[in-house]
């Protein structure tokens, strides 16, 4: 099994950009309503717009905050090349960069531009006890 999240977005097209500069992935379907991102040819995340397809299921634009608790958690091997690429965009950072003792690696929390929150952390035991 394998996860392949999907978020509503008000527009496909900047998310997928802002994305793919923060988290050094690529676009594999590309389009004003739905895109796929990918990762060393792995689905990372889906993209769709809110009022694309009318899918009964997928929420409402209008309220907020959108998520409704949920986190799109990222690892990667470079977590500074992240952090570099983050702040190159001018991400709106909630919390961080910072060390987790407890998962003994360093995250750093953002806000996506629809309002998601994103947060990237380095691989476990980076950082020691």
């Amino acid at each position: 099994m394998q996860a392949q999240p999907l978020i509503a977005v008000s527009d496909v097209a900047a998310a997928s950009r802002w994305y793919q500069a923060v988290l050094g992935c690529k676009s594999a379907h590309g389009g004003a309503e739905y895109d796929q991102l990918t990762f060393d040819g792995r689905l990372i995340l889906q993209l769709h717009r809110w009022d694309a397809h009318h899918h009964a299921h997928i929420g409402d634009p209008g309220c907020r905050p959108y998520g409704n608790g949920v986190l799109l958690w990222f690892w990667t091997d470079d977590f500074d090349d992240a952090v570099d690429r983050a702040a190159a965009v001018r991400a709106t950072v909630l919390e961080g960069p910072k060390e987790n003792r407890n998962a003994q690696h360093r995250e750093i929390w953002l806000h996506d531009p629809d309002g998601y929150v994103v947060v990237i952390a380095g691989p476990y035991g980076d950082v020691g006890m």
